[in-house]
């Protein structure tokens, strides 16, 4: 009797109360009692079964009347009763206990024994004789009626951040993954989205899409409300000249934003230094806890401009009192324009050198073709104006003026190599040296070529050999020619290119108004359309060669005027006189013969006499003409 009672006592768990266990203990005692005698101990030992069918079905009922009624795929709540590393043991007072694994109470690290939880009862009893039961099933079957709660009575819940996503975190909230973004992580910018994967905070339910069942929340709203009132005290205590402690909350490449505690000041990168600077990084870091004072707010003090540089004093209420204009001065370009360059010779204190200061060349060029930002330079202050706080400054002043002995080192009449700078369509502009330049007119580059523009003689860059023909002291402006270097062609030229002469030319250009012909010795000569019929009326073409008659020399003026017509015209013409010379000749001699017989002259003579005589008259008139 003792056995059979200790077996169904042991059957149940050790932990059930104690009311039950008497319970049950009083119906065994009982049944056996009253059954003793009708007990068969040979079935027992034979594996049959002693009771009857009925009998066992009213002590079923009877033992199961003591325990809890609970039902496979339902939820209940249990107690935690122990637990290790791995697993929770929790009690719903049934005959045995479930167990649970401990990942799935990972979002509440402070989880003890005695704690209340729901558990989804997944099978009462598996091969092991043990009951499976999961917390997370539980949560997620009850999450969205909890978390709908929360979110209309804007309660708070708690969450484990498991993971990181694409613009923010996966929040395990009341057992459903809920979307955490970024931004509502907190009031600061998060650098290192990392350091928050595995902790439990607190959040506030913000949005819900029971479409797609999606949940968002927000642990930055939990801390807006009590920034928001100590944000409402700042701003009325805000006063332009006030100076507050502040944060470095962000920085950009414009500016730096200081938390003042709730409200949100901006630091212009102009307003951080006295001195020039490319990034606020070079002055502040985040997190970095400074001083600034309120320069000025909107009417709403929404904006706030704050100011660092100016809790110091100016770089010019401390420059050397006697500093004055003519004095040398070193500083390093911090600024480079087209028109010059900002030298900082102090923190905080700048001077400009324009680019026609840098060079006596009267070539004005950018600056980044004397200087380059980081350059350490020596300079003459020109002008120095202390309550303006501008300072102009030289550099060329250091050197001597290259136009001071100018007639002694470039005379009238010497040569000299030179740099060509830049054209116009007048003339070349060359550099002889540094702050010496000169003038080549068009006319003066070549005795023989006619040049249209200076770029088809020279080029940007290249050297040039010149010879000075006369001196602008006053304009620092040298007259240079290239021609002038050999002697003048001309003069020969005019004891060959006599007029009628016949020379051998090329047409190298035709234009409308004529031939620009190569004839010998480099020389060009040119040809009105009137001259350049050929002897069968046909036109000349490009690369032609012919014969061309000078009919025009102009020596000041470098022009030769030539005809191709001419050439066989006056051939023509010459022949046509030699058969009229021939011809007076017969004439005259006719004429005599007629004056010697006279007497014998008729009047049909006379007639035909006076015929001849006006014939002769007409031609000797021709020939003069």
């Amino acid at each position: 009797m003792t056995e059979i009672k200790n077996e169904n006592l042991e059957s149940q768990e050790t932990n059930a109360p104690a009311e039950t266990f008497k319970v049950a203990e009083t119906a065994v005692e009982s049944a056996v009692a009253t059954k003793e005698e009708e007990f068969d101990w040979d079935s027992l030992e034979s594996g049959l079964d002693s009771y009857s069918k009925k009998r066992r079905n009213e002590l079923e009922n009877l033992y199961n009347n003591t325990l809890n009624t609970v039902q496979e795929k339902e939820v209940v709540e249990g107690t935690v009763i122990s637990m290790n590393k791995r697993e929770v043991v929790v009690d719903i007072g049934y005959k045995s206990d479930g167990v649970v694994s401990l990942n799935e109470f990972r979002y509440n690290p402070e989880l003890r024994i005695g704690d209340k939880v729901d558990v989804y009862i997944e099978s009462l009893e598996d091969k092991k004789g043990q009951m499976n039961l999961s917390h997370k099933k539980a949560r997620a079957m009850r999450s969205w009626e909890k978390i709908n709660l929360a979110h209309d009575n804007d309660e708070i819940i708690k969450g484990y951040i498991k993971c990181r996503t694409k613009g923010g975190m996966i929040v395990d909230a009341l057992g459903i993954e809920a979307f955490l973004p970024g931004s509502q992580i907190d009031v600061k910018p998060i650098r290192d989205y990392d350091m928050y994967v595995g902790k439990t905070m607190e959040f506030k339910v913000v949005k819900i899409n029971h479409e797609f069942r999606n949940v968002v929340v927000s642990h930055k709203a939990l801390i807006e409300a009590e920034l928001e009132l100590q944000k409402k005290e700042i701003i009325s205590k805000l006063e332009k000249g006030q100076v507050l402690e502040g944060t470095v909350k962000n920085i950009t490449s414009y500016g730096v934003f200081i938390d003042l505690g709730g409200v949100d000041g901006l630091i212009h990168i102009t307003d951080l230094s006295w001195g020039r600077i490319t990034h606020p990084n070079e002055i502040v870091e985040l997190d970095q806890k400074l001083n600034v004072v309120i320069l000025d707010f909107d009417d709403d003090k929404k904006r706030i401009a704050l100011g660092l540089k100016q809790l110091t004093p100016h770089p010019w209420d401390k420059l050397d009192q006697d500093l004055k204009v003519g004095d040398s001065v070193k500083g390093k370009v911090v600024v480079l324009a087209d028109y010059g360059a900002f030298v900082e010779i102090a923190p905080g204190v700048e001077g400009l050198i324009h680019v026609s200061e840098m060079s006596w060349s009267q070539h004005l060029r950018s600056a980044q073709d004397f200087l380059k930002v980081g350059d350490e330079v020596e300079a003459q202050i020109l002008t120095l104006d202390r309550d303006e706080r501008k300072m102009s400054l030289g550099i060329k002043q250091l050197k001597s003026d290259p136009w001071e002995n100018i007639e002694t080192r470039f005379g009238l009449g010497t040569s000299h190599k030179a740099t060509v700078r830049n054209f116009t369509n007048f003339g070349v502009f060359v550099e002889i040296e540094e702050g010496v330049d000169g003038l080549i007119h068009i006319s003066d580059l070549s005795w023989t070529k006619k040049i249209k523009h200076p770029s088809e003689f020279t080029g940007i860059g290249e050297e040039i050999e010149v010879v000075v023909l006369d001196i602008d002291k006053e304009n620092r402006r040298l007259s240079l020619g290239h021609k002038q270097l050999e002697e003048n062609p001309w003069d020969v030229f005019e004891t060959i290119f006599t007029p009628d002469s016949i020379h051998e030319g090329t047409i190298v250009e035709l234009m409308d108004k004529g031939a620009v012909i190569a004839l010998p010795y480099g020389v060009e000569g040119f040809a009105t359309p009137r001259h350049l019929v050929k002897e069968d009326g046909g036109q000349v073409k490009m690369e032609e060669k012919l014969e061309f008659k000078v009919i025009e020399f102009n020596k000041s003026a470098k022009r030769i005027i030539v005809s191709h017509s001419r050439v066989y015209e006056d051939e023509k013409r010459g022949e046509e006189q030699s058969k009229r010379k021939s011809e007076n000749k017969s004439t005259k001699k006719a004429m005599k013969a007629v004056t010697d017989n006279v007497e014998k002259t008729t009047l049909g003579d006379i007639s035909e006499l006076a015929d001849l005589k006006k014939q002769m008259e007409a031609d000797e008139k021709k020939d003069k003409n």
